[in-house]
């Protein structure tokens, strides 16, 4: 296939998604100064489809758009005479060789008025002397310009035609899950069932054909979810129907070495396989040789020459570094489902005899492979080598391996304990949906209490990072019911784990009660504004502080290190419970004791979950430096392990760390990098978190348009799944950007709501956080008595001494609340306990509104000094609107600050890029770098759309007009030592 669809469907309609901004570029660059893009990609992608796009869209002057014809062997130039007859341009094209000159004399007559754009889909199908005469065309327009664009389609599941080679190339990618998912919703006219389409959007790895085979495959009663999707849900028949064209006329030496490929790649679960390992198994299965012993087998990596057995290499493969690929992941798929069941067994059992290590999991699950029934003995011998701690093997690797060992179990029990591990590997590798299948095949058969609740322990967990969170707390309590008997320990778990689920959804009673030792609600009722802010106890809402995702195979985490005289496991669990439930009710003083325990146990630095849960108490005490270290110790052991899943919360941790500490900069590095893990890993939940507190980063350097789009990411996600402390801090984040912009009024009519008593206050634990915005914003609007009494509750919070920051907010609250006798020393003291904590934005803050009073009392001298502080302090952490508020009061006062809030006539320098905010610089040095607005938005978890609106204000603010002055005009920065 090319890029359409199975035969006699519509065509598809190309879906530009986060490359819209990349393919627009790419077609005012061919606009302005031609040039010719090879267009290719994975069968089914839709080079087609974009070829189509792009010539509806290319407005600036005539499309010459035809589709390749089969070659004709008695018409040489065929293909050439089909283009030049379509754009009424017939000529005589001589066969001495300059056709290509001929041809590239006819395309710049007719590109002479205005831009031309051709557009030939599949040249692969021309004729030699076609395709040689368009290529050497093309290689004069690359070299030259012009005003001749040029986009040629070949299929990228096999070499480039050495008529298109040194050609830019531009590869299709993937569609996103969102663009997938509206794909299938416009083909089934939005009646299919959500899971359903999540299954369609997995199985079809963005690949649009692919997806739209899978929805007509279906029955209506399937996709509405009515009745059971058959398994595999891409079967031979459909992967045929998609890139079966592209292996047909294989020769069977190729045909063996192909199957071997995709079999030896699937057991890995890895891009690529040994081609020492092929070759022997491609040389047995197709009877050409024996299996070397594996003493003299070529070590993995080694060079192959594969023709001493299999001929010349299939264009369909690529060799590299030893290792063979496919070309299209696609193809891979399409040739080990369309072999025949037997031949599938005899190329497994050709690659376990092939492998060096009978006994490694890689070769246990070939031979499982070549097994029909069930086979306990060999399921017993890959369960225990997959859950074997020594042997180095990727989560990936433990999960198929685990779920193939429950495959060939018999006993229920046994089968569903397998699949548990299995998701649980799954989890760890970033796979939460592959989880929950997993956890679902273990529910399918009974099984006891104690198997079922390590069961439903993952899938609390599961849901925890990617789910409704009243459903994961559910689950949890569930499984602290069925684990009860069997170990408290577990059940202590899932009991945090139920807590954690209620804290993420904002529900104080759910979270007590699932604290509470026998499960009830306390006698005394907790008081209104809960003493914790979110930055101490967010990351706990995220996953148990050693959560199930720790525990080893067969659910059970182990009690200590060896020979460790510390704390049990479980009297750490017991502590964790008591000091949160103690925070909960606003007993600091009974919650130190029991939280700084779990502070200050030394978990072993190969046990992440423990580790993170020393950082949620540490933040829950308002010991920023003892969470940073767990929090970044944690985060190095996920690496080293290679849990991927733990890498999202891991990385929550520190960016709430440096929020606590003032460190807004540092925070935004952390949760930046964490949306990127978190958008792999497919923690939805997690990367909602990550997205507010960018946006919280943002607020505070007054990038409106980024605060808004973070804002909304973690407000889409909070809403789907009940996430109700991401929602207040991405609402918070969106008042704050309103007070820097000097909008109070708006500022008081958003937090109003969160801060205030009543059905539609923020959640407990954060909106506290939000009332020093909140009075500042009512004082300057003119509405102080809004705030009088949420002031009062912050004065609760601030006593506990959890946050540093807080008693200087609530001095400075109460200086723009009181009488102007009381004012002038209650900011003073405010400024006194500033100089007790880091960080420069809040006590810029502080010199503002206090420069800002003394000023309007006509102190004007003390006023400058002030203001000239604040003007400084937010220059230092990058608070553009701010300063450009302190410059305002400072013009006012009479001063002429020179400080980056000032505004100066543009001056094409590069002491100019002070002038840019920090999200400004990020973006121009990776644009003068030579980064596509694409690759700049992928590398700082933003949209294309937010790159494009902050580089046209770069240009703006520096005079510059193109890429080129840009990049000059940073690397004369960097030379000169000016601001980056």
């Amino acid at each position: 296939m090319t890029g359409q669809t199975t035969p006699g469907s519509a065509p598809l309609r190309y879906r530009p998604g986060p490359a819209r901004q990349e393919i627009a570029e790419l077609l005012d660059g061919l606009r302005t100064d031609g040039g010719v893009r090879v267009v290719t990609g994975d069968p089914g992608c839709g080079r087609t489809a974009f070829l189509a796009f792009a010539a509806r869209s290319f407005r600036a002057g005539p499309v010459w758009h035809v589709r390749a014809d089969p070659p004709r062997p008695e018409r040489p130039h065929g293909g050439l005479r089909t283009l030049l007859r379509a754009a009424d341009r017939p000529v005589r094209l001589p066969g001495d060789g300059t056709a290509g000159e001929v041809l590239l004399g006819v395309l710049r007559a007719a590109a002479a008025a205005s831009p031309l754009l051709v557009c030939v889909d599949d040249v692969h199908r021309w004729d030699a002397a076609s395709r040689a005469a368009l290529g050497d065309a093309a290689a004069r327009v690359h070299a030259t310009g012009g005003r001749v664009g040029l986009l040629l389609s070949v299929p990228g599941h096999r070499p480039v035609d050495r008529q298109m080679a040194g050609l830019p190339v531009w590869r299709l990618a993937p569609l996103t899950p969102g663009d997938a998912a509206a794909l299938v919703d416009e083909a089934t006219e939005g009646t299919v069932d959500p899971a359903v389409r999540e299954e369609l959007v997995t199985e079809a790895e963005g690949n649009p054909a692919l997806l739209l085979a899978l929805v007509r495959h279906l029955s209506p009663a399937q996709l509405r979810g009515r009745r059971a999707l058959p398994r595999p849900l891409a079967g031979a028949e459909v992967l045929a129907g998609v890139a079966g064209g592209c292996l047909t006329g294989v020769p069977p030496d190729h045909a063996d070495l192909l199957l071997a490929t995709a079999a030896a790649v699937r057991a890995t679960g890895e891009p690529d396989a040994d081609a020492g390992l092929v070759r022997r198994a491609a040389g047995i299965l197709g009877g050409r040789a024996a299996a070397p012993a594996p003493e003299t087998a070529p070590p993995a990596g080694a060079r192959v020459r594969l023709s001493r057995t299999t001929g010349s290499l299939p264009e369909t493969l690529v060799l590299a570094d030893g290792r063979l690929r496919f070309r299209s992941a696609l193809l891979g798929r399409t040739v080990y489902a369309g072999a025949p069941p037997g031949r599938r067994r005899a190329v497994h059992r050709a690659l376990a005899e092939s492998l060096a290590d009978p006994h490694g999991v890689p070769a246990l699950l070939h031979r499982s492979w070549t097994v029909t029934g069930p086979a306990p003995a060999l399921a017993a011998e890959l369960a225990a080598t997959a859950a074997d701690p020594a042997s180095a093997l990727p989560p990936d690797l433990r999960r198929a391996a685990h779920a193939r060992a429950a495959e060939l179990t018999p006993d229920d029990a046994e089968r569903a304990h397998r699949y548990t591990a299995a998701a649980r590997q799954a989890l760890l590798a970033g796979d939460p949906a592959e989880a929950l299948r997993l956890l679902d095949a273990a529910r399918s058969r009974p099984a006891p209490a104690s198997v079922r609740g390590d069961a439903e322990l993952l899938r609390g967990a599961v849901l925890l990072a990617d789910g409704p969170v009243d459903d994961a707390r559910e689950s949890f309590l569930l499984a602290a019911g069925l684990l009860t008997d069997r170990s408290r320990e577990e059940a202590d778990t899932a009991v945090l784990g139920a807590a954690n689920a209620a804290w993420a959804a904002g529900d104080l009673t759910a979270c007590l009660q699932a604290l509470a030792p026998d499960g009830s609600l306390p006698r005394e009722p907790a008081p209104a504004p809960v003493p914790t802010a979110a930055p101490a106890s967010v990351p706990a809402a995220d996953a148990p502080p050693a959560g199930p995702v720790g525990a080893d195979a067969g659910g059970t985490a182990p009690p200590g290190p060896a020979g460790s005289t510390g704390p049990t496991r479980s009297a750490l669990l017991r502590d964790h419970r008591d000091g949160m439930r103690a925070v909960l009710l606003g007993r600091f003083d009974l919650a130190a004791a029991p939280l700084r325990r779990v502070v200050e146990w030394d978990p072993p630095a190969d046990e992440p979950e423990r580790l993170l849960g020393s950082a949620a108490a540490a933040l829950m005490l308002g010991e920023v430096t003892a969470a940073r270290r767990s929090g970044a110790r944690a985060l190095a052991a996920a690496r080293t392990l290679g849990s991927a899943a733990l890498e999202p919360r891991a990385l929550e941790y520190l960016a709430y760390a440096e929020l606590r500490a003032g460190r807004h900069q540092l925070a935004r590095t952390h949760a930046e990098e964490g949306l990127r893990t978190a958008r792999r890993t497919g923690q939805r939940n997690a990367a909602a978190h990550h997205h507010a507190v960018l946006a919280l980063a943002a607020s505070i350097e007054g990038e409106r348009e980024l605060v808004a789009e973070h804002a909304a990411a973690a407000l889409g996600t909070a809403r789907r799944h009940g996430l109700a402390q991401a929602a207040t801090l991405a609402q918070w984040a969106l008042a704050r950007a309103d007070l820097g912009a000097g909008r109070p009024r708006e500022a008081v009519d958003r937090l109003g709501p969160l801060v205030r008593p009543g059905a539609r206050r923020g959640h407990f634990a954060v909106w506290m956080l939000a009332v020093p915005c909140f009075v500042e914003a009512a004082a300057l609007a003119g509405r102080p008595a809004h705030a009088r009494t949420v002031l009062e509750d912050f004065a609760l919070w601030a006593a506990c001494r959890a946050d540093p920051q807080a008693p200087a907010q609530l001095l400075r609250c109460r200086a723009l609340l009181a009488a102007p006798e009381v004012a002038d020393e209650l900011y003073l003291r405010a400024l006194d306990r500033h100089e007790e904590t880091a960080g420069d934005f809040e006590r810029a803050r502080t010199e503002l509104l206090y420069g800002k009073w003394l000023r309007r009392r006509r102190r004007l001298g003390e006023a400058r000094a002030r203001l000239g502080e604040a003007l400084m302090g937010f220059e230092r952490c990058g608070a553009h609107p701010w300063g450009q508020q302190a410059a305002a009061e400072l013009r006012a006062n009479g001063a002429a600050p020179g400080g980056a809030g000032t505004v100066r006539p543009a001056r094409h320098g590069p002491g100019e890029l002070s002038r840019l905010t920090p999200q400004q610089l990020r973006i121009a040095r990776c644009v003068a770098e030579g980064a596509t607005n694409r690759e700049v938005a992928l590398s700082l978890s933003v949209s294309t759309r937010t790159v494009d609106y902050h580089l046209r204000n770069v240009f703006a603010t520096l005079g510059v007009r193109s890429r080129v002055e840009l990049a000059r005009l940073v690397e004369q920065a960097e030379k000169t030592g000016a601001q980056l």
